[in-house]
C-alpha cells in the first residue's frame, strides 16, 4: 500500500467522524484509529467481503466507550487516559516502535536525557521503511510511553518532553 493511499485513508477517517478503519490488502494490514474524538457508542464491525474492509457502525442506544482488540477480536472497556504534563511527542504513522537503530546499538534517548529540536527520538518501521522520529521541541525526556518493538497507532503518544 503506497503512502498516498494511506494519507487518503487517514483523511477519510478524520473527516468522516468514524472512529476506526481497518484495511487488508494481501499481506498488508492497516488500522487507522481516530483517537481525537471520544466514542460514545458500541461499534459494530461491518465487513464487506469483496474489499475486505471493516468499518465500525454506530449504535446510539449505548453510552459505554469500547475498543476492538484486533488481535483477539474481543471488545474491551476503554478507560479514560490522563495526558501527562509536558509536550507529547506523537506517532505520525502506524508502525513498530524502536528505541535504537538496531538491537546492538544504544537507545536514541533515555528518561532524563536533554534533547534538541531535530534530534532523533526513535524509529518507527512502517511497511518495511524505517522512519526516524525527531524531537519537535527542546527539553528533557520525562517519560517514554512505548516499549521497544511495540506496535503503535497514528497519533499515539510516544514521549513526554518537559
Amino acid at each position: 500500500m503506497d503512502l498516498r493511499k494511506l494519507k487518503t485513508l487517514i483523511d477519510l477517517v478524520s473527516e468522516s467522524g468514524i472512529s476506526e478503519l481497518e484495511v487488508n490488502e494481501g499481506e498488508d494490514r492497516v488500522r487507522i484509529v481516530n483517537a481525537r474524538e471520544p466514542q460514545a457508542h458500541h461499534p459494530q464491525m461491518i465487513s464487506h467481503p469483496s474489499a475486505n474492509i471493516n468499518l465500525p457502525q454506530a449504535n446510539p442506544a449505548s453510552n459505554t466507550n469500547l475498543d476492538i482488540n484486533s488481535s483477539s477480536g474481543q471488545m474491551q472497556d476503554d478507560a479514560p487516559a490522563l495526558e501527562p504534563e509536558g509536550v507529547i511527542a506523537r506517532s505520525p504513522m502506524v508502525g513498530t516502535f524502536y528505541r535504537a537503530p538496531n538491537p546492538e546499538s544504544p537507545n536514541f534517548v533515555q528518561v532524563g536525557d536533554r534533547v534538541t529540536v531535530g534530534q532523533t527520538l526513535c524509529i518507527i518501521e512502517a511497511m518495511k521503511l524505517l522512519n526516524e522520529i525527531e524531537a519537535e521541541t527542546a527539553g528533557v525526556i520525562k517519560q517514554i510511553l512505548c516499549e521497544n518493538g511495540q506496535g503503535v497507532e497514528y497519533d499515539q503518544p510516544l514521549f513526554v518532553i518537559v
